[in-house]
């Protein structure tokens, strides 16, 4: 099948915000890891999450790819004037 994979890693960034937890500026995040491994290596290679090839069950978002996870699920899923 062929997709546009910037388009997928996008949304599974924006996805990602949903599951969070632990934010420290400067530092990033946690998130829940249950998405593809190959989109997973994307947004690994892109910086926006630390290396997802542990055994842990969540994963590090890094500071960038935090604000980018918030600023693409506000563009998808926000509601504006609520």
């Amino acid at each position: 099948m062929n997709y546009d994979q910037d388009k997928v890693d996008e949304m599974t960034l924006a996805l990602l915000y949903l599951v969070t937890s632990g934010y420290q500026k400067g530092h990033g995040a946690r998130a829940w890891r249950g998405f593809d491994s190959n989109t997973m290596d994307r947004l690994f290679q892109k910086g926006w999450i630390d290396d997802p090839r542990n055994k842990t069950t969540s994963l590090h978002l890094t500071e960038e790819g935090f604000k980018k996870s918030e600023a693409s699920f506000q563009k998808y899923f926000g509601q504006e004037g609520k």
